[in-house]
């Protein structure tokens, strides 16, 4: 009795302990597959999360669609390169030390300083296919507008509209920028027959070997609300350059300008109040000089051509322009149609090894292969050039003629750029005043205009 008893109760803790048992066992095993599930959920939720992340980064990646690097300046631009905007601008601070031969000239001697140009400005690109650039000069505690224009390129690389204030297409010498011309001031003929930005539409065609250019101008941006009929002016250029490449280029060009005078001033409506043109330009070719060849303002229309040549090997380069003017006399003045002369030849050759970089007929920024702030030398440079300007033609026939004449000048220069963007610029320029009016001579015929001009250079 006693052992089936015992053995019973064996029997029914064995079941109960069974049974407790598997409830645990499927208590555990639901217990997993919670978790399982529960881990599956929060993967997927970690899954959405790396999606939303990575979609957050790159939407934020495409809003922070900007590149910017240095050019002498910082160039802002998109990474489509549609958009694009840099500061510009340069500054030249010049000395000039001129002996301007008194006894003859009356004009004492000049010892002085300028900031010869101080401007600033940007330049971009918007919408990948205009550009623009838009430039002041403030030098001389003046301000006046230079480069001011856009240019529409949506019609291929080479070709371009351009409208706005900038140069007449005209002479290599007065298209290669000031921070790029050899010497401090270009060739006489340029100031003295007028060449100049002025406010216009152009049309223009550029490969690596050749340009062609064409425009219709009005006023320069000094003048634009002085006459009710603006200057009428057209120009057209053309170069040619068989040889261009890296160290060598071989260029041809030609120029032509015509102009009308401004009619019907705003202020007093009288035809002596017209716009009338004269020619004339400075001594030993630096800007603080005196004028000592000039005709009279009496010429409403002129008609100029040019041609020019320039030779680039290695370190050696050779550039030369010869240019006529014919000037005609207004109806209201009495005088002679006249035809002036302007040319030039000037040789370069850098003593480093550096060359003179040339682009869409004109020549470019010099890469200098040592800079000063690497640890260099620089880039130095030897130059020499002939200039003469002719205004004597007909002078004995123009009664007020009696600056009319001719200066032919010698200029030495040695050029110093301490790296791509710097430089230092040194000339000797001497000038020789012949011809002219009064008994065939200029009032001030032999004359000697001796000068030292030097200038420090930054642009970017």
């Amino acid at each position: 009795m006693n052992w089936k008893s015992n053995s019973g109760r064996n029997v029914f803790v064995g079941g109960v302990f069974a049974a407790l048992m598997s409830t645990s066992i499927g208590a555990q095993a639901d217990g997993i597959h919670r978790v399982e599930a529960d881990l599956e959920t929060m993967q997927a939720q970690i899954r959405e999360l790396q999606r939303e992340v990575a979609e957050a980064k790159k939407a934020a990646k495409k809003d922070n669609d900007l590149k910017v690097k240095w050019n002498g300046a910082p160039e802002l631009s998109s990474k489509d390169g549609n958009f694009k905007m840099k500061v510009r601008g340069r500054l030249q601070t010049d000395y000039n030390a001129i002996n301007q031969d008194r006894a003859i000239t009356g004009s004492p001697s000049v010892s002085a300083m300028e900031l010869r140009r101080a401007r600033l400005g940007v330049q971009g690109t918007v919408w990948g296919d205009v550009d623009y650039i838009l430039e002041a000069d403030f030098a001389n505690d003046a301000v006046s507008m230079k480069d001011a224009y856009f240019k529409y390129t949506g019609w291929g690389k080479h070709f371009a509209i351009q409208v706005g204030n900038f140069k007449t297409f005209n002479s290599l010498e007065h298209l290669t920028s000031s921070n790029y011309i050899e010497f401090l001031e270009r060739a006489s003929f340029v100031e003295a027959f007028g060449i100049d930005r002025q406010i216009g539409i152009g049309l223009l065609l550029t490969d690596k070997h050749y340009t062609l250019s064409a425009g219709l101008f009005g006023p320069t941006t000094g003048t634009e609300e002085t006459f009710m009929r603006d200057v009428k002016t057209g120009s057209a250029r053309l170069t040619f350059a068989p040889i261009n490449e890296e160290g060598r280029v071989l260029h041809f060009g030609g120029s032509w300008r015509y102009r009308e005078g401004a009619t019907e001033n705003r202020t007093n409506i009288n035809p002596n109040n017209d716009q009338f043109f004269r020619y004339r330009a400075r001594g030993a070719d630096l800007h603080l000089a005196n004028r000592f060849v000039s005709t009279p303002q009496i010429f409403d229309q002129d008609n100029f051509w040019g041609i020019e040549a320039a030779y680039v090997h290695g370190p050696w380069s050779i550039q030369g322009e010869y240019t006529q003017l014919h000037a005609d006399v207004s109806p209201l003045f009495n005088g002679v149609d006249s035809t002036y002369r302007g040319w030039y030849i000037e040789g370069s050759w850098f003593l480093t090894g550096e060359t003179r970089p040339y682009k869409d007929g004109a020549f470019q920024r010099v890469k200098v292969l040592n800079p000063v702030f690497e640890g260099g030398h620089g880039a130095w440079q030897l130059l020499a050039r002939y200039d003469v300007i002719d205004l004597n033609d007909n002078a004995s026939l123009i009664a007020t003629c009696t600056m009319c004449g001719n200066q032919n000048t010698w200029q030495l220069g040695v050029n110093w750029h301490l790296n791509n963007h710097a430089r230092l610029m040194f000339n000797y320029n001497q000038s020789d005043i012949t011809g002219g009016n009064v008994g065939a001579t200029n009032v001030n015929d032999g004359a000697t205009i001796k000068g030292f001009g030097a200038r420090a250079q930054v642009d970017w």
